[in-house]
């Protein structure tokens, strides 16, 4: 049977043809809305950046370094500063075949693989239009090499740059510290518009400190440029700001003084005046040169310094560790007092060792034969291991470490010096958290000489005798002095910090400490009395000897039969005059045997620096300006 046409759903296709122009509607007006959007994004929100890229096809910014704030001593001696060297620089854009060029410039300038490598990972990470420093600091001879080859090398130019230095050396290089090439790790942490035409930056010490005042602020040259990327004329000019001068507390005569005398010992020497906390002298033996990292320190002399067992890159000063022995006594003394576990006038017998009740271990003194009945004053200046032996073992760690922090110990200072130590101050906690082991009384008996898990650097040791002299005041110990803007303008003094105060129950037990530190140095049976023989002004100390292993019960230390790294260390702490004080001191040199030995004849050197060699200059000041005062007042009389 044949079938008719078929009939058409005019209703069915109606709905397809209107869902369709819907969908189709709708795919239009998204069209239409994402086009709107982008171009709301490229000419609204973006107007700036694009704005910025159109105008770099015909002007270009190029940045101006400031130059870097010298640094200078309390005196005015010139410690860091900058001259003027000639660099070979490289412009990518003017450049046809830098490979080839480069190659030939290798030859010619005498330049190392290494060398040459570093040159082209910059030229491939920076902007083609920014002069690259190929080589830095020519020669006389370089220049006159690269001069009389110049027409072969367009786009190389000679250029002078401002370059730091440090005239003194390794003098007082652990303090400077030094600047280096700007690497990834201070790209993570810079303004990097700040830096765009800086190379350098501080890596350690003050020059890593105070880096924002020592940068100062970078200025930039907007020029006009043709087709080719050449310069045509200049449109806006904002000329950069230097940074500013540091003027240091640092005496570089006593710095230069110090670091002779520890000549021949590992080990440090901090000077502190404890009226204002300012750091006279901080020296740290062995030293190293500053000015071997400004270029970019060679491979060969980098690990020279790096596997040096001897360790000149670290400062002992503010960084090494030591046991503190028995420079500790006069405050272990002071918080028996304040703890109200002792008096001045109480005598504690020392028959040679000490026993905890109970247990018959011998905690022995230096004294083989013991000291007898000896008080306070008496313990401090002959420096009886048994009575603070007694005096710990009585307080407990509790008290002992709560009294002992009041100086500073266990915590940093805050000097304005990176990657102080903080030293440690042990407690019953610490021991459990880090040993999981029990505090036992002989711990306690220990850390009363200044022993045990105790240790401390040699700038808390001369923060803490400085305490002493000032009778608890405690001014922040810094190096920064005061900070010049310009050439043309004074000197702006920096505040004194002062840190809350040790205040104790009654004054007069300061005056306890004291008597027994001048004793140890002008007292008849003081342990530093030959250190102190025909000194023309009283002061006051105490020698410390700091074991570095344990000894056998039964055994006796014998240095003769020992290497030197097993050797005690040589500890003194002082400060002068006795009266109105003028320096804080320590002093630790490593393995050197007895603090009187060592340590107490090299402060003694350090002391006679500051307060008699310097006196004289400091009178001829002082007359010079009486003079000028008499001149002065028979003027205004004449006037009259």
């Amino acid at each position: 049977m044949a079938r008719g046409p078929a009939i058409k759903d005019e209703r069915h296709e109606l709905r397809l043809f209107q869902t369709r122009a819907v969908i189709a509607g709708l795919l239009v007006t998204l069209a239409v809305l994402g086009i709107i959007a982008r171009l709301y994004f490229l000419q609204v929100t973006q107007y700036d950046h694009y704005t910025q890229l159109s105008r770099e096809n015909y002007q270009k910014r190029i940045p101006i370094p400031p130059v870097r704030g010298e640094i200078f001593d309390r005196n005015g001696v010139l410690l860091a500063g900058n001259h003027i060297e000639y660099v070979l620089a490289v412009i990518q854009d003017e450049v046809d075949d830098m490979d080839f060029k480069l190659d030939q410039l290798k030859k010619m300038m005498s330049m190392t693989d290494g060398e040459m490598k570093k040159v082209r990972r910059k030229i491939r990470v920076n902007n083609r239009y920014q002069p690259i420093v190929v080589k830095a600091n020519l020669s006389e001879q370089e220049i006159a090499i690269f001069s009389s080859n110049r027409p072969r090398f367009a786009g190389f130019h000679l250029q002078l740059q401002m370059e730091r230095y440090y005239p003194l050396q390794e003098i007082a290089g652990h303090i400077l510290g030094y600047v280096g090439r700007i690497d990834k790790k201070d790209l993570k942490r810079i303004d990097n518009n700040e830096y765009k035409g800086t190379s350098h930056i501080g890596k350690a010490g003050l020059e890593k400190s105070y880096e924002m005042l020592l940068h100062g602020k970078s200025g930039y040259r907007v020029v006009e440029v043709d087709s080719h990327g050449k310069h045509q004329k200049l449109l806006d000019e904002k000329k950069p700001v230097a940074g500013q001068d540091l003027y240091l507390s640092l005496d570089i005569e006593l710095q230069i003084k110090a670091e002779q005398v520890l000549k021949g010992h590992n080990g440090a020497a901090v000077a502190i005046d404890p009226n204002n906390g300012e750091v006279l002298a901080m020296a740290s033996i062995p030293v190293y040169d500053p000015n071997l990292f400004v270029d970019g320190i060679s491979h060969k002399n980098y690990s020279a310094l790096r596997d040096n067992p001897d360790r000149p890159l670290y400062s002992r000063a503010f960084q090494g560790t030591y046991p503190p022995g028995s420079t500790i006594k006069p405050m272990v003394a002071l918080a028996g007092l304040q703890a109200g576990v002792t008096t001045p006038s109480r005598t504690v017998y020392g028959k040679g060792y000490f026993s905890v009740p109970g247990n018959k271990h011998h905690y022995r003194c230096w004294k083989k034969s013991g000291h007898g009945h000896v008080n306070m004053n008496r313990a401090i200046f002959q420096s009886c291991d048994v009575y603070f032996y007694d005096l710990a073992y009585r307080m407990g760690i509790d008290r002992f470490s709560t009294e002992l922090r009041k100086f500073g110990f266990g915590e940093k200072t805050g000097i304005d010096l990176p990657h102080e130590k903080s030293g440690l101050m042990p407690t019953k906690a610490w021991k459990e958290k880090r040993f999981n082991r029990p505090w036992y009384p002989g711990d306690t008996v220990n850390i009363g000489i200044g022993q045990g898990f105790w240790h401390s650097t040699p700038l808390q040791l001369a923060h803490a005798v400085g305490i002493i002299s000032m009778r608890g005041k405690r001014p922040r110990p810094h190096l920064l002095r005061g900070v010049r803007a310009s050439k043309d303008k004074p000197v702006e003094l920096v505040p004194v910090q002062l840190l809350p105060p040790v205040v104790f129950d009654d004054d007069s037990y300061w005056n306890q400490a004291i008597n027994g530190m001048i004793n140890v140095v002008h007292g008849p049976g003081g342990t530093a009395r030959r250190s102190a023989a025909g000194a023309k002004y009283r002061y006051a100390g105490k020698t410390g000897t700091a074991q570095v292993f344990g000894i056998a019960q039964n055994k006796r230390y014998n240095a003769s039969r020992l290497k030197k790294k097993l050797h005690d260390h040589s500890l003194f702490v002082a400060f002068a005059p006795a009266k109105n004080p003028r320096i804080a001191l320590s002093v630790v040199a490593e393995h050197a045997g007895g603090g009187s030995k060592v340590a107490a004849p090299i402060a003694r050197k350090i002391l006679d620096t500051y307060l008699l060699e310097k006196a004289p200059k400091e009178k001829s000041k002082k007359r010079k300006s009486s003079k000028k005062r008499k001149k002065t007042s028979k003027r205004k009389t004449n006037a009259r």
